[in-house]
């Protein structure tokens, strides 16, 4: 399901929330949504599932206006929000097949359908339990098992994991990996970054309403050129290594410590870092580790917020 967003711009009373939003979101993508509080992703995430309307721009949906084709667009689309509703008086099968029978499931399959979506998402145990009597972990697993009930094409995800423990956190992840891999594009926005960073093919980072990065986790580290150094240890020929090092073009600045560890900034492909190292050691350097330091997504969104 290729997803297109042209120029989304959306006001609430006097404030802006979306200001000339674009995105291109592939098919069969893990996309993520980050950035602070009142950013505009819960706002982006709701016109792409049809629940708010933009006041200007476009969501294309595989080549379908999601405006003039809502209800067509809303049938390929299941929505996570960020907070439960209120269904004190529900039980969880009751939750599950009203939801089914707002898309007209209805019948012994759908019933079948309900139950399997429970176990997998560990709530194979609840199914006569109240919705209210659930925690809010479970209330969210509970959410993408509804989301789930007519099996559509897009998941739209606003923070699924929140309120999870660690082991449920792991558990929805990697549930979101199965529910790629069988086909299904997945959006997703969290405040637990690193979260993302393990899970996403693409990133947009939004602030104020716009988007100020957006691309692949690797392409958004060389744009904003985030310092990635070679952290090399040597035990023996340290002042070689250094004179090997300051006549490599691609070296772009040299840190060593007291105890000849060596940090350095480096320009070059992994290619260019494979003959560094082998010049080293053809020149009687000893080395006992080489590698890049890498960084998480939490240390690039911090560096483009300033």
């Amino acid at each position: 399901m290729m997803i297109e967003i042209d120029n989304l711009v959306k006001s609430f009373g006097k404030t802006k929330a979306l200001d000339g939003i674009s995105l291109r979101i592939g098919d069969s993508e893990i996309y993520g949504f980050v950035g602070a509080n009142g950013a505009g992703k819960t706002t982006t995430m709701r016109i792409i599932s049809g629940l708010i309307p933009a006041d200007s721009g476009k969501v294309i949906i595989n080549g379908l206006d999601s405006v003039k084709n809502i209800k067509q667009i809303k049938s390929k689309i299941g929505y996570v929000p960020d907070y439960f509703g209120v269904y004190d008086n529900l039980r969880v099968t009751e939750y599950m097949e009203f939801f089914a029978a707002a898309y007209d499931l209805t019948g012994r399959e759908v019933e079948k359908r309900c139950l399997r979506l429970l176990d997998e998402l560990g709530l194979g145990d609840k199914p006569d339990f109240f919705v209210d009597d659930l925690s809010r972990g479970q209330k969210q697993r509970l959410g993408l098992a509804r989301a789930l009930v007519h099996n559509p094409d897009i998941l739209v995800l606003d923070e699924p994991t929140s309120g999870m423990d660690p082991k449920g956190r792991i558990e929805t992840r990697d549930i979101l990996r199965r529910l790629n891999e069988e086909g299904k594009t997945i959006i997703i926005s969290s405040h637990i970054l690193h979260e993302i960073s393990e899970l996403v093919t693409g990133l947009a980072v939004i602030e104020k309403g716009k988007i100020v990065m957006s691309g692949s986790i690797e392409s958004i580290e060389t744009k904003m050129h985030i310092e990635n150094p070679i952290i090399m240890k040597v035990i023996k020929n340290a002042d070689i290594a250094a004179e090997v090092l300051k006549e490599d073009e691609e070296v772009l600045n040299l840190t060593i410590t007291e105890d000849n560890e060596f940090y350095i900034s480096y320009g070059g492909s992994d290619e260019d870092e494979g003959y560094l190292l082998k010049r080293l050691v053809e020149a009687g350097v000893m080395i006992t580790s080489f590698c890049r330091r890498g960084h998480d997504l939490e240390s690039v969104f911090i560096k483009i917020m300033e």
